[in-house]
């Protein structure tokens, strides 16, 4: 097993430091995060790999299966090492088709709470994100301190460690932070979808760290020739290369890559070693601009 965590690692509080490339679990699950998967040998595997390649940070959620991934979690990494954290989101369920439905009622979040808890065999979560707006950014949200401060009384209880974000504005974190300490923030961002740049100098000024969401695309990968052709130079795939740039784009990124294959998963590690010529990361950073 490694002893260096890829990427480098964040240290957030005493008792919470991540490695910066995590390990997104979501694709763990059968089609549409939906469901078992085809090969579940091969998710324990996954798992397994990147606890033994240094990723200290695993994001989940119950949602996603739905519960099938927090079992596969168990299953592969129980006990856990004592170095391993685990990020979850609460603030959404699936119906009975698989849909996705927001569900961010005081008494739904504490239900989610204890099912991520009783799925994943602890006693704590190591830090739990609540989940707002919707894929495409942040919306409003009648009744946020309320829902927010929830889970700061779940926290208060000792069920969670610490407590983060997920599809939010600076202005929502910002109320948030004045009621509790917040963490993370979980966002769409990545080379070509830039609109949070502000929000990520935030986080870096004040210790978040800032986790984006579809850090590769998303269900539609973006496509650039600009990415391919510095992929071409530096010897990479285009994906490396845009988790290389996310990991250089702030010290407070950290990176949640997800996969159902071992062989994918080791090729998004070797990102974290990737370095990126000064003239390869300006013609990058033009993609989202």
């Amino acid at each position: 097993m490694t002893s260096s965590a890829p990427g480098g690692t964040l240290t957030l509080a005493d008792d919470l430091t991540l490695s910066r490339m995590g390990y997104g679990a979501m694709q763990l699950a059968g089609p549409g995060v939906f469901g078992p998967p085809k090969d579940r040998d091969e998710a324990v595997a996954v798992l397994r790999t990147a606890v033994d390649l240094g990723v200290t940070h695993i994001d989940t959620s119950d949602f996603c299966g739905p519960v099938v991934v927090n079992e596969i979690i168990k299953e592969a990494l129980h006990p856990y090492p004592a170095d391993l954290r685990i990020v979850t989101k609460v603030g959404g369920l699936r119906d009975d088709d698989g849909n996705w439905v927001m569900s961010r009622e005081p008494e739904s979040l504490k239900a989610q709470v204890h099912d991520n808890l009783a799925h994943l065999g602890l006693d704590a979560l190591d830090v739990v994100n609540l989940r707002l707006g919707s894929v495409e950014g942040p919306a409003d949200e009648p009744g946020f301190a309320e829902k927010f401060g929830t889970l700061v009384e779940l926290q208060r209880q000792g069920l969670i460690r610490h407590l983060g974000l997920s599809t939010v504005s600076s202005e929502q974190l910002t109320e948030a932070q004045a009621i509790a300490p917040v963490v993370t923030v979980q966002n769409l961002y990545n080379v070509a979808v830039r609109q949070d740049d502000a929000l990520v100098d935030r986080c870096a000024a004040e210790n978040i760290a800032y986790a984006p969401y579809f850090p590769l695309g998303g269900f539609s990968p973006f496509q650039s020739d600009t990415l391919n052709d510095v992929a071409t130079r530096v010897g990479a795939s285009p994906q490396q290369v845009a988790l290389a740039w996310l990991l250089r784009r702030s010290p407070s990124i950290v990176v949640i890559p997800g996969t159902s294959s071992v062989a994918h998963l080791r090729e998004n590690i070797a990102a974290a070693e990737l370095v990126l010529p000064e003239d390869a990361v300006a013609e990058l950073n033009g993609i989202g601009k």
